[in-house]
């Protein structure tokens, strides 16, 4: 039997894992995305929805998914302002890599 060696690239600025992780790697990223999911969200649902996170932290992260073009932002011009958020094409890309790991964690972790 032959070992077959699998040699991966250098993890350098060319290297996908860590492009990939430039845009997920937050620590609320991927809550965010995985509550976001195919719907349309509302900022007071996705505040409700993701224990823990400040509203300044959730600001901070949607506004960097929306900059990353994973998110898209929709602000209605009324008062009390509404603002919902969908995933976009480029987001919705991201639903298998969430799935796995929310797999994953309920088959070891939970």
């Amino acid at each position: 039997m032959e070992n077959k060696i699998k040699i991966n690239p250098p993890c350098d600025d060319r290297c996908p894992v860590r492009a990939s992780l430039s845009l997920l790697s937050g620590k609320w990223t991927l809550m965010i995305l995985f509550q976001i999911n195919e719907n349309v969200v509302r900022y007071g649902e996705l505040k409700r929805a993701v224990t823990g996170i400040s509203e300044k932290m959730l600001i901070q992260e949607l506004n960097m998914l929306v900059e990353n073009k994973l998110v898209s932002k929709k602000v209605y011009p009324e008062i009390p302002p509404k603002v919902e958020y969908t995933l976009t094409e480029l987001g919705l890309k991201t639903l298998p890599i969430v799935d796995k790991l929310a797999e994953f964690g309920l088959e070891n972790l939970v």
